[in-house]
């Protein structure tokens, strides 16, 4: 769906264009834009490599497998049907952790393992679990300590405090994925 409202976009932007004279201007931001795009690549790229670096280095040594088993503690409350000490819960909080450090690309390849063997638990297979349900909600609320992307895109334009915005940015992860969990209970309880 947001693929054709992104697409409705860009074809009335053209057409505008087209119809009002404007096509210098068009081609002038299609050149602007992917320069600015570029360069925006360039810039991020080191501190996202720099994470994803430290987290392989977390996962090499251990550390990521011990904060999963600490997070997979508290897990197995939010997803009850899931067995004990099973991968899927190890996957799930992997992906949590990644999510908690900003790391959303990082935290994806765990997501897509998770769904994977969530599925194989999964009783009615044209049918989202209940768990893959929980799990949906709890990776898309992404609960973030440290919001990487946003601190090196407030570096990149240069912000003078790029971050004052870790705080707010805590709160509203934490009450969406309070919201959003708690939502999920009750609309699970419904069925």
């Amino acid at each position: 769906m947001v693929n054709k409202i992104w697409a409705f976009f860009i074809i009335s932007g053209i057409f505008f264009c087209i119809v009002t004279g404007n096509l210098q201007v068009l081609n002038e931001e299609i050149l602007l834009s992917a320069d600015t795009a570029f360069g925006m690549i360039l810039k991020i790229f080191p501190v996202m490599a720099l994470w994803l670096g430290i987290m392989k280095i977390a996962e090499d040594a251990g550390l990521l497998k011990k904060l999963s088993q600490k997070i997979a503690c508290i897990l197995k409350y939010l997803f009850p049907e899931i067995p004990k000490n099973h991968e899927s819960l190890s996957y799930i909080a992997s992906n949590v952790i990644c999510n908690m450090f900003g790391l959303g690309n990082a935290a994806t390849p765990f997501g897509l393992k998770a769904m994977q063997s969530l599925q194989t638990l999964n009783d009615k297979k044209d049918t989202a679990s209940k768990s893959m349900i929980t799990f949906l909600v709890l990776n898309t609320s992404g609960l973030t300590l440290i919001p990487t992307t946003i601190l090196s895109l407030r570096m990149l334009h240069k912000s003078v405090e790029p971050t004052t915005i870790v705080l707010p940015c805590l709160i509203a992860t934490f009450v969406s994925t309070f919201v959003g969990l708690l939502c999920n209970y009750f609309l699970s309880r419904r069925h």
